[in-house]
This record gives structure tokens, sequence and C-alpha cells, in this order.
């Protein structure tokens, strides 16, 4: 399941790139959301409408949590290449361990810091010229993904936290974060901006993609998901979306990585395998085959 939510979030830097031609980045996110809150809504009222206080508090944090990742993303995308904003967004997996190590003392084992030490290396070698110097000429934005990756990792924590209690149930605390973060961006859009409808077809259908699945779909299954891991294993999953936004920059805006980038791809791929392959066990299967 979060696997698949990364592929439609690799997918969405090239469809938020071309919504960003038409609208604004707070137009565009209230879209997405509102949209997505909507839809979500309508399909499972009977579900949603018992929503109970403590469901509600931790959506109000979450959904808070995320107008910064998606102010972060959207304004990136704006101003840096689209390779780059997904992979620093992913640097995630390397902020969601330490954040819970810092503040929540949550432990390090050895497998997950070999994976985040691995995916870190990998980004690196994505992210950085060939003589491994920062873009000067991308700065702007790839401060800004950083921070949408600070965020995100929030985010992950806040949903591990809601979702351990009994009294939270995670689909609706999916759904309902929606609505927190469309109506914030809401907001925002009507101060700063001059809110609006899409204007052409093909930005019509970027934003539809972009609500139903980038959004409604990928935010209900994650608190859903996270009910059987933890943040920190969500965050390496997470890691294969640079991977996914730079096959579809490549393929459909015609961005190349250099050698060295699909080195640090192979890379953050192997940080998954990491993760998720159970060593002790097929260790163990050996022993007793001998």
């Amino acid at each position: 399941m979060l696997v698949l939510v990364t592929l439609c979030w690799g997918i969405s830097y090239y469809l938020m790139d071309l919504a960003l031609t038409d609208m604004d980045p707070f137009t565009l996110n209230a879209h997405r959301f509102l949209g997505a809150f909507a839809v979500a809504g309508l399909l499972s009222y009977k579900k949603v409408k018992t929503v109970n206080r403590t469901t509600l508090k931790y959506s109000l944090l979450v959904g808070a949590a995320l107008v910064f990742v998606y102010i972060g993303a959207t304004f990136g995308v704006k101003y840096t290449t689209l390779s780059n904003s997904g992979f620093l967004c992913a640097l995630t997996v390397v902020f969601t361990p330490l954040i819970a190590w810092v503040f929540l003392r949550q432990k390090l084992d050895r497998k997950m810091t070999l994976s985040v030490v691995i995916c870190f290396i990998g980004i690196a070698l994505l992210t950085l010229k060939d003589d491994f110097s920062i873009n000067l000429g991308n700065l702007k934005g790839d401060l800004l993904c950083i921070l949408c990756a600070v965020a995100y990792a929030i985010d992950l924590l806040l949903t591990e936290k809601a979702v351990s209690h009994k009294e939270v149930d995670a689909y609706q605390l999916g759904v309902f974060q929606l609505g927190v973060t469309g109506l914030c961006n809401l907001i925002l859009a009507i101060i700063v901006e001059t809110p609006h409808f899409p204007t052409t077809a093909n930005v019509w259908g970027a934003v539809i993609f972009l609500s139903i699945f980038c959004t409604g779909v990928a935010f209900v299954v994650q608190p859903v998901a996270q009910q059987y891991t933890s943040a920190s294993h969500v965050g390496v999953i997470f890691a294969l979306e640079p991977v996914f936004a730079g096959i579809v920059a490549f393929a459909l805006a015609g961005e190349v990585l250099s050698p060295k980038s699909y080195f640090g791809a192979v890379l953050m791929i192997s940080s998954i395998f990491i993760m998720e392959i159970d060593f002790s066990r097929i260790f163990s299967r050996k022993k007793k085959q001998e």
C-alpha cells in the first residue's frame, strides 16, 4: 500500500509542475485537498460522520503539519528541478528517525541506521553536482524541499502517535486531515493570491489526478498502513519516491540524470531491501538446514 502511495507521489512532481503554469501554489493545494476531502467524505459519509473529538484533534495537528509539507513541496517544485524536488523531499527518510531519537527517545537499531546512512548517501549522489558541490541556481527551491522533508517527518511521527490511540479511527483521521489542510490553503490563497479554477483541459486533468490519487487515496491509506509499522520504517519506504520522480521526470519532462545520480538511485532502492528483509530469519533457516 505504501509503495503504491509513493508511486503516486513520484508522479505528482511532474503534475504539480504542469499545474503551476496556470495556478498559484496555495490555490493548487486548496483544490487538491478540498477536492480529495469532498470525494472521500461523499464516498464514506456513514463511516466519517461518527468522528470523535480525539480523532478531530489529531486531524487538526496532522493537517497543520501537512500545510508546511506542501508549502515546501509546491514552492520547491516552482524554484528547482523536478528531479531535485523529488530527491530532496525524500530526506524525510533521514529526518524521521533522527527526530524520533532526539525528541521521543526512540532507539535506532543497526539495520535502520544502516538503511538511513545508505539512503542519505544515495540522496547526496542524486542531488549534488558532478563535483559534489551545491547547485546555487536551485538553492531556494532545494531549501524549500528540505523544509518539506522536515515537516513530513513530523507529520509521520504525529500520525504514528495518533493511530496508537484506541479512540482514533485511522480512516477518519486520513479523511479529516485533508479538510484541515485544504481549508488552511484556501485561506492563504485568498490572502496572498487570486484563487481560480483551472483554465485548460491538461491542468484540469493534472489537478483531478493530484486530488484523487496523490492526495485523497494517498493520505487516507497512510494512517491506515501506519497501524502496522513505525514512522521510521514508513520513511524508508518513502525513499522510493525520488526514484519514481526521476523516472517520470526523464520520461515526461526529458530530464536526464548522470551516472552518479543513477548509482544514488540504486543505493536508495538497496536501503529499502535492507529495511524490509529479515536477515536474522534467513540466517537461522540456513543454520537449521546445515
